[in-house]
């Protein structure tokens, strides 16, 4: 509950730090960082946010960092900013006091978001200075007690080598979940419910990877087609929980999800946008960081001030070379992990977050401050490591520390299973960990995340249901999204009621994630996926936040669900699936090698049958890493035939079948083993 905020008295000169409001029990400091503004006003509001109650100037100015001090104030107070200064587009400069800005450092919002003319700081026609006042239109930042009771809340701190991520959205995942109560779906605390927790926990997976949950707005253009950004990569605070996620109070509902999530053994990453910011291009909106300081906050186009250098695809890119903008991360960063005990980070367009004017820096400050700072160094940091700059695929370029979103894997297995496509070579390596991406300075496997499917693209039942994306509900004529998908309907495009074509597809998802759960490296699996969740060929549903995004509970398949717990289960019982060194064919300490890989008549491969196209069937023989470990084999036949398979020398335990589920019972074997077509077999010696 918000406490009610004392009368307006009269700002004192305060501290220039912490950035944002800070409420001390006895008022509240307030402190924000402009370099290039001749003054800020701090704006009062009721409770509501509706009524605007005061102006106040702050009285002090140090080191860039305009401060004062509102005696008496409580948390519960709502307020937001105004900067004045020169409105100088060619010199980067955009001030335009008529506009409400949000403090960049808001742990919370209030009210609601408006799309208006009101928010652009030009008139569309003339170019004029836009003097409308946006304050009806926006949201506004609320102080916050960041008091709460956490109990004896300590990080799962889950081993690289042992963590299964599971790639979900905090809505999608409960709204048609018929066990979670009506009111409670679609919020943190819906996702912290036993009936959710139970599931994660059913699963097997030691993560949940969180789409966005910093509070972002949708673009204009997606509402004016009736349309949200449901997966909310648009962000406009850095340190508040979406209120579009929560009941009543966004911030104690989310500590209680992760507390909630905690106690079951299961970490929480969050996917963090700080590459852009909703504020758009040159003729975006107004309302925060661009009119606070956005010579300082952006990447401006050199020779032409007036433009943002647009790396990522949404207009502008923060500018994380800029000490400030730099400050703001790491701040956002600690924040996420000391007040709302989150494990990790997932960072979209990681490239533009280590861009400075020669492009993308291995050494830059970012990196250098994550790696020393002693809150962050011990969290989980994963990249998307690309961007749509110049020079902006960077994969296996991050340094020590870091894991990394490997599409290279996604792109090879996918082509492996569907296609028939790669040559063997490519997919053992990818299999292997991708030592060829990974290995410099040191690095382990689990700086690869292998992933099948993840947000952005087809889910895994679409995957092998649709040979072209479907994207028509975006209202963008199907423009919109990849066109290479490497996915196969299996003969009928969509839906079918073929028994064989069914039986097919569903072999091939249980290949896919077979292969997926013994790769080297860290799985990451796409919540849904275990369901067979459709959405209905679109591979690109930003949009959607409706049936097609969100979970299909009723209709989940439930011994898929069993196959996959099954498949965590394996990768847990064979530590060589795991490793935390690459596997080259050493001597293991029993006396064996550690990998052998075996062509399709059951013998060593030779240097030339690894380039061979054309051929699909491939064996791979785990050996035990310690006289305690058991022997795996894996057997893969991506073929549209079966193949007898010659065994090993001993008597071989058939553990998994992907032929069918639940598979059956088998005695100990030797000699050769019948695949079939387009199958995953896993033996163990005994």
């Amino acid at each position: 509950m918000r406490s009610s905020p004392l009368s307006i008295g009269v700002l004192e000169a305060g501290r220039p730090w912490p950035l944002g409001a800070t409420f001390d029990g006895g008022g509240v400091n307030f402190a924000v960082f402009s370099a290039h503004a001749t003054q800020i006003q701090l704006c009062i509001f009721d409770e509501s946010g509706e009524k605007e109650l005061a102006r106040l100037s702050l009285p002090e100015f140090t080191d860039q960092v305009w401060h004062g001090y509102l005696p008496g104030a409580q948390s519960g107070l709502v307020y937001g900013y105004r900067a004045f200064g020169p409105h100088a587009p060619e010199r980067g400069h955009r001030f335009n006091s008529h506009k409400l800005l949000i403090d960049p450092y808001a742990r919370q919002f209030t009210g609601s978001f408006r799309w208006s003319s009101a928010h652009f700081d030009l008139e569309a026609n003339s170019g004029s200075i836009n003097k409308q006042d946006n304050a009806q239109d926006t949201y506004k930042a609320v102080v916050i007690d960041d008091d709460f009771d956490w109990e004896d809340d300590h990080p799962p701190a889950i081993p690289l080598s042992d963590s299964i991520l599971y790639e979900t959205h905090v809505k999608g995942f409960t709204m048609r979940h018929p066990d979670v109560p009506g009111h409670l779906r679609g919020t943190y605390e819906g996702f912290s419910s036993r009936q959710a927790i139970s599931h994660l926990r059913k699963l097997g997976v030691t993560a949940v990877s969180f789409l966005p949950v910093h509070q972002s707005i949708p673009e204009q253009s997606l509402v004016e087609r009736g349309l949200t950004n449901y997966w909310g990569y648009n962000t406009i605070g850095f340190f508040a929980p979406d209120v579009r996620f929560c009941v009543a109070d966004p911030v104690p509902e989310f500590k209680y999800m992760v507390k909630r999530l905690h106690s079951a053994g299961i970490e929480v990453i969050l996917d963090v946008v700080y590459n852009h910011t909703a504020e758009g291009d040159h003729t975006g909106p107004t309302l925060s960081f661009r009119g606070l300081d956005n010579h300082s906050y952006y990447h401006l186009r050199p020779g032409d001030l007036r433009l943002y250098e647009n790396f990522t695809g949404t207009g502008n890119s923060v500018n994380l070379h800029h000490p400030r903008a730099l400050q703001l991360v790491m701040d956002s960063l600690r924040y996420w992990v000391t007040e709302m005990h989150v494990d990790g980070f997932r960072f979209d367009l990681a490239v533009t977050l280590a861009r400075n004017a020669a492009g993308f820096d291995p050494h830059s400050s970012f990196f250098n401050c994550l790696r020393q700072d002693p809150v962050l160094a011990r969290v989980k940091l994963i990249a998307e490591p690309w961007d749509i700059g110049l020079g902006g695929h960077q994969t296996g370029r991050f340094p020590l520390g870091w894991s990394e979103w490997n599409d290279r894997y996604r792109d090879t297995i996918r082509a492996f299973w569907v296609r028939e496509t790669p040559h063997r070579g490519e997919v053992a390596a990818r299999i292997a960990g991708s030592h060829d991406l990974f290995h410099q300075h040191g690095r382990k496997p689990q700086a690869s995340i292998n992933f099948i499917t993840a947000h952005d693209g087809f889910t895994l039942h679409d995957l092998v249901s649709y040979n072209a994306k479907h994207n028509e509900a975006n209202g963008e004529n199907n423009q919109d999204g990849s066109t290479d998908n490497k996915s196969w309907n299996c003969g009928v495009e969509g839906p079918s009621t073929l028994l064989a074509i069914n039986a097919l597809r569903s072999r091939l998802k249980r290949a896919l994630l077979a292969t997926l759960f013994i790769s080297q490296g860290m799985p990451m699996l796409l919540g849904g996926d275990e369901l067979g969740r459709s959405q209905s060929g679109n591979n690109n549903a930003y949009c959607q936040d409706n049936d097609i995004s969100w979970y299909e509970w009723q209709e989940g398949d439930e011994s898929f669900v069993a196959f996959i717990a099954k498949m965590t289960a394996l990768r847990r019982r064979y530590r060589q699936l795991r490793s935390t060194h690459w596997l080259h064919g050493a001597t293991t300490s029993a006396g064996v090698k550690d990998i052998t890989w075996l062509n399709r008549e059951g013998t060593v491969m030779t240097p030339a049958q690894w380039e061979e196209t054309g051929t699909h069937v491939l064996g791979i023989l785990f050996g035990a890493e310690a006289v305690e470990d058991l022997t795996v084999l894996v057997l893969m036949n991506a073929e549209s035939s079966d193949w007898a398979f010659p065994l090993p020398e001993g008597k071989w335990k058939v553990m998994l079948d992907t032929t069918h589920y639940p598979e059956k019972t088998t005695d100990p074997m030797e000699g050769w083993l019948a695949i079939k077509a387009r199958s995953f077999v896993l033996l163990e010696l005994v």
